[in-house]
């Protein structure tokens, strides 16, 4: 309000403070004195009043600011974003999304076929590898056995030999003896 001061007063405060030839009555008294310096000092009480006090002017200003920015300026452009997003997440919610669910669930079934295929045929390579793995072991020990067996023989068959050589050597022995005696015996007939 950046009326006159005196309007700001309640009435009958401003009948005492009116100049007395203002149609206030004359009859108060003017309590300072004079009425003359008063209307100017109400006049700045109001100024000061509206200045500091009264935000009105301030936030009616800053509201048509407002409207002016939001609605005049943008028109209603939020509202027409806002719209084209409720569009899009419908459409996504009612074309988009079921259509993937649908690839997505063919594609998952078709990858775990070929997993399972895949599976399977693992499995036949670790069972088939592992067959060979027993069958190759199992030929092992039958090699092993085999060569255990060769190597009894063959230690039997040495110590056959060796018997045989022990014999022959002892009866070689025998023969050197009575040849080395009938040499002796010889001898002795020769020295004699």
């Amino acid at each position: 309000m950046s009326g006159s001061g005196a309007a700001s007063l309640s009435p009958s405060k401003a009948e005492e403070f009116s100049p007395p030839g203002s149609g206030g009555g004359g009859k108060k008294r003017d309590p300072l004195g004079s009425g003359a310096a008063i209307h100017p000092i109400l006049k700045d009480v109001g100024e000061i009043y509206s200045r500091l006090l009264d935000h009105r002017p301030v936030i009616q200003g800053e509201i048509r600011y407002f409207v002016k920015e939001f609605e005049e300026k943008r028109g209603f452009r939020e509202v027409r974003v806002l719209e084209n997003l409720k569009n899009t997440v419908f459409e996504a919610n009612n074309q988009t999304l079921p259509k993937c669910d649908q690839v997505m669930h063919g594609s998952l079934n078709e990858a775990l076929r070929r997993l399972q295929a895949g599976n399977d045929m693992i499995c036949r390579l670790q069972q088939t590898e592992q067959e060979g793995k027993q069958l190759q072991t199992e030929k092992l020990m039958a090699g092993e056995k085999q060569r255990i067996a060769q190597w009894e023989e063959f230690l039997k068959e040495q110590h056959t030999l060796k018997a045989v050589v022990d014999e022959e050597h002892a009866k070689a022995m025998e023969r050197l003896k009575e040849q080395y005696a009938i040499m002796e015996k010889d001898l002795a007939k020769h020295t004699l």
